[in-house]
């Protein structure tokens, strides 16, 4: 268990100690006679000072500029012998390890959990709120899968993904009309020995602009939202186990290298 210390005990209290009072200026005094010579004025002292205290900080100043100007030199000169790619943002990754369900993926670190979203965890990017993660998985007591080979081959797979999508996605409102397809299916044997089927579709909703009119031509549809869903799906411990990773199709070319690992480090495990 993490105990937080706060800072403030960390270092003892400073002891207030009066401050000494700043020291007498005396002021010289002419040999003159005071009739003849007129008393000095502070005036010319402080402007002495004043341009003293200017020059310093213009040369503190012209220093602080002619360094910046080196290390940028160098900077320049480093970046123009290494490749680009040495510059490049590199996305983290954190990895997420359910050892009671058994399961384990690798999500960006960005993303935030939403508790309560109906699967077993959910993660959401917090900019792009389309665009999630779930993992689901069967209940054994209600299903007994020995391999994923109980579902047949990656085709046939992805059509059982592509209809319980659809199931999901029914709605009551009228003029709604679903367009889906199966973009790929594949399957892999990843570095635990198990063997993954991975499903991409893509599914249009559209919605009438007036569902209520009587005349066709005043029902216009519109597209809703064009989605790419992608899934993983693996079988372990009796249960059939599925990563599912959702994204707006504008933004799924930016944001594939990113899925792709996510999809690529799902792993099941015994419990």
């Amino acid at each position: 268990m993490e105990t937080l210390i706060s800072p403030r005990s960390l270092f003892p209290p400073l002891s207030s100690k009066p401050t000494s009072k700043s020291s007498s200026f005396s002021r010289p005094v002419s040999s003159q006679s005071p009739k003849l010579t007129k008393p000095e004025s502070p005036a010319p002292i402080n402007l002495l000072t004043d341009a003293k205290q200017a020059c310093a900080v213009g040369r503190r100043r012209r220093r602080s500029l002619m360094m910046g100007g080196l290390l940028m030199s160098g900077l320049m000169l480093s970046e123009a012998n290494l490749p680009t790619s040495a510059f490049a943002l590199t996305p983290v990754f954190r990895e997420y390890i359910d050892t009671f369900d058994g399961y384990s993926f690798k999500y960006p670190q960005n993303w935030i959990q939403v508790r309560g979203a109906g699967a077993d965890i959910f993660f959401r990017d917090p900019i792009v709120l389309d665009e999630n993660l779930s993992v689901e998985f069967s209940s054994p007591s209600s299903s007994k899968y020995k391999s994923l080979e109980d579902l047949g081959s990656p085709d046939e797979a992805g059509k059982r993904v592509l209809r319980q999508y659809l199931t999901e996605f029914m709605s009551t409102r009228l003029g709604v009309k679903r367009e889906s397809n199966i973009l790929t299916t594949s399957s892999r044997v990843a570095d635990d020995g198990n063997l993954y089927y991975q499903v991409e579709v893509n599914i249009k909703s559209y919605a009438n602009n007036n569902e209520l009119a009587v005349m066709p031509q005043d029902r216009v549809a519109r597209l809703e939202w064009d989605r790419r869903y992608l899934a993983v799906l693996g079988v372990e411990n009796n249960r059939l186990y599925s990563l599912r990773l959702q994204t707006p199709e504008k933004v799924f070319l930016e944001e594939e290298k990113d899925l792709r690992r996510v999809m690529d480090s799902f792993r099941v495990e015994k419990i």
